[in-house]
């Protein structure tokens, strides 16, 4: 019978564990080369603001954030998917479409470092998610189609003043699924470090697990894993997806040191008036002062200087665009989306491109979101079974994605109005098609339009 896994909320862990601390604690040796251990460690490190480049005198523009959540943002705008086929498609659907809610404020994160996985746990006969960015867990083993099957996930815990992280190992070997748990303790100030080896029992939301589980019959991992769909030149042998601005940062870099300069400019051409200190003293002779008025000893050349220089904002502003247009290509975003849409100095034909780049990127994604969420529909139907939850019954995925997305609608009505020309297509198709009308209705229209044309063609002979 198998052994129920309790049911636990975790934090991920505030600093990235980096492959050498898992290695050395597990004695495995991980999936992941050093230069993808950094890369994504500097992801999300460009997401969370905390990039090497800044400092007192660079922000950031959070141009990462920004990227990764208008991609989350299209990818599952007017997304639809629901399990059904019988009652226990019923009950999975029930929770599967909380999921599709939640995934919405987990998918920037996602894509920003690259991919991230979903793994269900059963509380109170009740499916809950736990969303974890491919920052907190190590691959180990991939198969020959490039499935990751076995896996690190970390976690931690902060009670008083130390900090408990759980090393949680997935394997599937054959068809016995194996998960071992691992604890280890620190102190609050080092939480990049694991410390001592500890026990399940000394945190009570741990106090539940065993250190080793097997299930049987278990034909894929009891994770599903989104990967971003673009090609790896960091590690081109990973088989793990990376951020979404991954060909930007350089640019990343140069926008947020563009915005510091235009910053710059403005405080230091603020208008000032230097006045005589003598001038600026009351009939007490105390100096009054003000933001604008500054004294200082003028002494003969004058009673007041101003300072009012001729900014050169300008030329920073078109400078800064010109970054956020060279991010929106290499993030394969439409230009305008980040940057100034009435500064973009491209043609017709750039633009387009640009679009249908983006239309590409965004539907590679949907794909590889569709695939992550089927596999987790998986999961939960093998749950059903380890839990008697619900009667086994059939269970079909469906899944729409706006088309608006990921079409060119100008170009998509283009062609089939040249087809439509051609009698590749009826007009009663075409015109359902282009003004989401029902067959009756696009067919009086039709008919309509056939009798103003005969009518005026009367009007023409007489």
């Amino acid at each position: 019978m198998f052994e129920k896994i309790k049911e636990w909320f975790l934090r991920g862990i505030d600093k990235m564990l980096s492959k050498s601390t898992i290695e050395e604690a597990l004695k495995v040796k991980t999936a992941i080369s050093n230069e993808m251990d950094r890369a994504m460690d500097l992801w999300l490190k460009i997401f969370t603001n905390n990039a090497p480049w800044l400092n007192k005198e660079v922000s950031s523009l959070q141009l990462g954030a920004s990227i990764a959540e208008e991609f989350a943002r299209l990818i599952t705008l007017e997304m639809k998917s629901e399990v059904t086929g019988s009652e226990r498609a019923d009950f999975i659907n029930e929770q599967y479409q909380k999921v599709l809610e939640d995934i919405k404020s987990k998918l920037g994160l996602f894509n920003a470092v690259g991919g991230g996985f979903f793994k269900p746990f059963i509380k109170q006969n009740k499916f809950y998610i736990d969303y974890i960015p491919q920052t907190d867990c190590k691959p180990i083993k991939f198969d020959s189609a490039g499935n990751i099957t076995s896996i690190v996930f970390s976690s931690q815990v902060s009670k008083g003043d130390k900090i408990y992280t759980r090393l949680e190992t997935h394997t599937l070997q054959g068809t016995n699924y194996i998960v071992e748990n691992k604890v280890y303790v620190t102190e609050s100030y080092n939480s990049s470090m694991l410390g001592r080896v500890a026990s399940l029992f000394e945190v009570e939301e741990w106090s539940d697990l065993r250190e080793r589980t097997v299930i049987e019959n278990i034909e894929i991992p009891l994770f599903s894993y989104y990967k971003v769909p673009l090609t790896n030149n960091i590690d081109t042998k990973s088989c793990l997806g990376v951020s979404v601005y991954h060909k930007a940062i350089d640019s990343i870099r140069k926008a947020d040191i563009q915005a510091a300069r235009l910053d710059y400019e403005y405080e230091s051409a603020e208008r000032s008036i230097y006045a005589d200190i003598d001038a600026l003293r009351n009939e007490n002779g105390k100096e009054r002062r003000s933001k604008i008025v500054k004294a200082l000893n003028i002494g003969e050349d004058g009673f007041y200087k101003e300072f009012s220089p001729e900014l050169r904002d300008e030329g920073f502003i078109r400078g800064q665009n010109k970054i956020k247009q060279e991010i929106e290509f290499q993030c394969n975003l439409a230009y305008g989306t980040i940057s100034d849409p009435s500064q973009v100095d491209k043609t017709a034909t750039e633009i387009n491109s640009s679009k249908q780049r983006s239309y590409s990127a965004v539907s590679q994604m949907q794909n590889s979101l569709e695939k992550a969420l089927k596999h987790l529909v998986y999961i939960m139907d093998v749950y059903c079974d380890l839990y008697e939850l619900v009667p086994s019954g059939n269970i079909e995925v469906s899944a729409e994605w706006d088309d608006s997305i990921i079409v060119d609608t100008e170009s998509e009505q283009r062609i089939r109005l040249q087809e439509t020309n051609l009698g590749l297509g009826s007009k009663l198709d075409y015109l359902m098609w282009r003004y989401g009308l029902t067959e009756e209705q696009a067919q009086e229209k039709l008919d309509r339009i056939k009798q103003e044309k005969s009518e005026n063609q009367i009007f023409d002979e007489e």
